[in-house]
């Protein structure tokens, strides 16, 4: 029986990229058509702007990490199967709602209830890109660094899920620390693969067996 890595990467593969990196681009564009200009001249008016800006900044590096990671994750990736479109179209799902919660969170200058709203709003897809990354290892590479990649990307994101949902309690103490979680997720995940992950891989790894 053919090894499942042995199987040319199904050209379709293509196609679902394309799709989700157009969604993504969609999902950056409306965020920064909420960035308006100040009504009135001079540099000070831009002041009460900080807390828009501040949201879009944040809410474009989760955008720009999940499409980093959604590249690296589809690179495993073998066959297109259903599970996999319909978990990838529920990811993409939950970055568009992105926008919405960036911007009451921006408009609300970092209240309560935006934070509140805005920390949920990670949460989703966090879980979305936990079910589309099982999908891409059950059907995927079966590889040794396929498989060390989703054991430590799969570790990784149940602790930043953790890290969001922690964040839930601390918004009631100050919103400001909710805040600081979603950074904190934000920098957790600032690259594809860093020496941080070495914290979730195996100490001794197996060896690969054919």
């Amino acid at each position: 029986m053919t090894d499942i890595d042995e199987i040319e990467r199904d050209s379709s593969l293509a196609r679902v990229e394309a799709f989700s990196d157009g969604v993504l681009a969609i999902i950056i564009t409306i965020m920064v058509l909420e960035l308006k200009s100040p009504v009135t001249e001079g540099l000070e008016a831009f002041w009460p702007l900080w807390p828009t800006f501040v949201a879009y900044v944040l809410s474009y590096a989760y955008v720009a990490i999940y499409w980093v990671n959604h590249h690296r994750l589809l690179g495993h990736a073998r066959i297109v199967t259903g599970g996999l479109l319909w978990s990838n179209m529920l990811l993409l799902f939950a970055l568009s709602l992105i926008p919405f919660s960036t911007a009451y969170l921006g408009e609300r200058h970092f209240s309560r209830e935006a934070t509140l709203l805005y920390l949920a709003t990670m949460l989703i897809p966090a879980f979305a890109y936990i079910l589309l990354q099982a999908r891409v290892a059950a059907t995927g590479a079966k590889t040794v660094a396929s498989r060390r990649y989703h054991k430590a990307s799969h570790r990784k994101g149940l602790t930043a899920a953790a890290v969001y949902a922690l964040g839930i309690p601390l918004t009631f103490l100050s919103p400001w620390l909710g805040i600081a979680c979603a950074a904190l997720v934000a920098v957790f995940w600032i690259l594809p693969w860093s020496g941080l992950d070495r914290l979730f891989l195996d100490r001794h790894p197996p060896a690969e067996s054919r």
